[in-house]
């Protein structure tokens, strides 16, 4: 349901976008017959897990495409493996951009494989529209306004998780392992910002690294 919804939200953009373009305006990726979207989605490796989403967000673009497009304009989604590694990532979506000619990349899923494609897409004026990840660098139009976020930020979430422990459980001790880059980082900071001054700050042990097998911690270091 979040990806059809997620779909729709793409579409309610699109729409009166291209309704308004003039019809012999030249917008890489689209044609007069097809719109090219271009994604990212670990297909494969540790996050294959999440090759989920890519693959509801193909059947529901096919979907939309069967029962006419957008305006007309079948949708063209290139979804391509970047097995959650950021090299993987920048490789793919060069590929996107300057072979496949894509209008735009859609929902690029992860904080460190976006953190790699984000200044070469803003440098080159391509849209990184609702891209899948809650880090709060996503909200920044001053300085990337080709990037927009989509997913509540991770501060948010922690803020909630902190506020949600100190409620219903009588003198808690919160230990974070978190993964060492914006994703984690957002998390820890809402823990400690949700509990304000009525608690202490979570014990936070070192950094893991994320990409790698399970790590011993020592958090009383």
């Amino acid at each position: 349901m979040a990806h059809r919804i997620l779909g729709l939200a793409l579409l309610v953009i699109l729409a009166p976008v291209l309704a308004a373009a003039p019809a012999g305006a030249q917008t890489p990726g689209v044609t007069p017959t097809e719109i090219k979207i271009g994604h990212t989605n670990p297909y494969s490796g540790p996050a294959s897990a999440y090759g989920t989403i890519g693959k509801a967000l193909d059947a529901y673009f096919k979907k939309v495409s069967a029962e006419g497009g957008i305006n007309g304009r079948k949708i063209n989604f290139v979804t391509l493996d970047d097995g959650y590694s950021p090299p993987k990532t920048v490789e793919m979506v060069r590929q996107l951009v300057e072979q496949d000619q894509v209008a735009f990349v859609f929902n690029t899923l992860g904080t460190p494989t976006n953190s790699a494609i984000h200044k070469y897409l803003n440098q080159e004026k391509v849209p990184q529209l609702f891209v899948a990840t809650g880090a709060t660098k996503w909200g920044d139009p001053q300085n990337f306004p080709w990037t927009m976020g989509w997913q509540p930020t991770y501060q948010t979430e922690g803020k909630i998780y902190a506020q949600y422990v100190l409620k219903n459980v009588k003198d808690p001790k919160i230990g974070i392992l978190y993964q060492n880059d914006d994703y984690g980082k957002d998390y820890v900071k809402g823990l400690k910002d949700g509990p304000g001054d009525t608690a202490k700050k979570p014990n936070v042990p070192e950094p893991s690294t994320r990409g790698t097998g399970p790590t011993t911690e020592h958090p009383n270091r």
